[in-house]
């Protein structure tokens, strides 16, 4: 019987499992102090952002998701565009040599003795790193939310938006009705699409949706142009139309027999996104609530594993459709573990008070 050959090993001070923003901040900052570290992403390179449509741009203004000390400039200086900004990331990772591995997947991290070993998941096949520290760098925003309802699964519907173009002249039923949907139903409107809201509140959210939005929506939904269902939720969707139930304003049921039909060659679910919690069952992190989020010392950001830090968005779970937790006020995390694994700090960021949000949190 011929023997399993063992898996090709590594090692290095730090391993971050996560591409993006908050992740490449830490790698920058692991090499500041010292700290000879890997970035295993299971996608590209900022991840999140790559499956934004073309041209969307941030709500956040270009120095608050600026990371690493590097500036983050546009031409007309106005906010960063997706393009802008994964160029961007690209730009950090090159200027700082960053050693950053994509399209890999972390399967697990054990305990070595006084470190850790962490399994990887390649297209070549496994390998495994020896570290002394894992940094879990990664998001909140990993599957689409899910309706429940029959036709969920049919090819022409859609958690994200996708290239615009694409949805010219078709029906589009868009389910949702916070800065996402909105943003879906202005794009396809001036594409050349036949834009339906279906949105189960009374009216749209007074916060959540972009300053700059709010008047143009509003104002085609007023003159006819986007037709938008409140108090509304989809119950069924069939190759060609949305069956649409109404909601009680007062107590949020669902009434089923109060049904109504909309056409819709394509449908976009843009009600929020949940996290993927497997990597952090499968090491054993403690769960709570809100969200399942990990738990974590809000001094250290390490986690209930020994070695074992949480960064970033990741620290907030599957959050509500009332996000709290952005980049934005993540940097802080990136100098709470760097300080707590070499004693010192690296200031790479400023101040936040994302732990504060975390504990104020309402549930979903």
């Amino acid at each position: 019987m011929n023997a399993v050959p063992p898996l090709p090993t590594s090692s290095c001070q730090v391993v971050i499992v996560g591409g993006g923003p908050i992740g490449i901040e830490t790698a920058v900052a692991c090499r500041k102090a010292g700290l000879d570290a890997q970035v295993i992403e299971a996608g590209v390179i900022g991840q999140t952002m790559s499956w934004w449509a073309p041209g969307t741009r941030w709500f956040s203004s270009n120095e608050r998701i600026a990371i690493a000390g590097v500036p983050l400039l546009t031409p007309d200086q106005t906010k960063a565009t997706r393009e802008q900004y994964l160029t961007y990331l690209r730009a950090v990772v090159q200027q700082f040599g960053l050693d950053v591995r994509c399209r890999q997947r972390v399967a697990s991290v054990q305990r070595d003795g006084d470190g850790l070993t962490v399994l990887v998941q390649t297209p070549a096949g496994g390998r495994q790193i020896r570290c002394g520290q894992v940094v879990l760098a990664v998001g909140g925003t990993d599957h689409p939310r899910r309706m429940g309802i029959d036709g969920e699964d049919l090819p022409h519907v859609d958690g994200y938006l996708r290239e615009v173009h694409q949805y010219f002249g078709r029906r589009v039923l868009i389910v949702g009705g916070r800065n996402s949907a909105i943003e879906a139903a202005l794009r396809l409107y001036h594409v050349g699409a036949d834009v339906t809201l279906s949105y189960r509140r009374e009216s749209l959210p007074s916060t959540s949706i972009k300053y700059w939005l709010r008047p143009e929506i509003e104002g085609l939904i007023r003159a006819g142009r986007i037709n938008a269902h409140f108090s509304t939720v989809p119950v069924r969707i069939t190759p060609s139309q949305v069956e649409l139930a109404a909601v009680a304003p007062e107590t949020g049921e669902v009434d089923s027999l109060s049904l109504s039909t909309v056409p819709a060659d394509d449908v976009l679910t843009l009600i929020g996104y949940e996290q993927d919690k497997t990597l952090f069952r499968e090491i054993g992190v403690e769960l709570v609530q809100p969200g399942d989020h990990p738990a974590y010392d809000v001094e250290t950001m390490m986690t209930s594993i020994p070695g074992v830090y949480v960064a970033g968005t990741a620290v907030a779970g599957t959050q509500s459709s009332r996000y709290k937790v952005f980049l934005e006020n993540c940097h802080e995390h990136v100098d709470k573990i760097v300080r707590h694994i070499t004693g010192r700090s690296v200031a790479v960021a400023q101040d936040s008070s994302i732990d504060s949000i975390i504990r104020a949190q309402p549930e979903s």
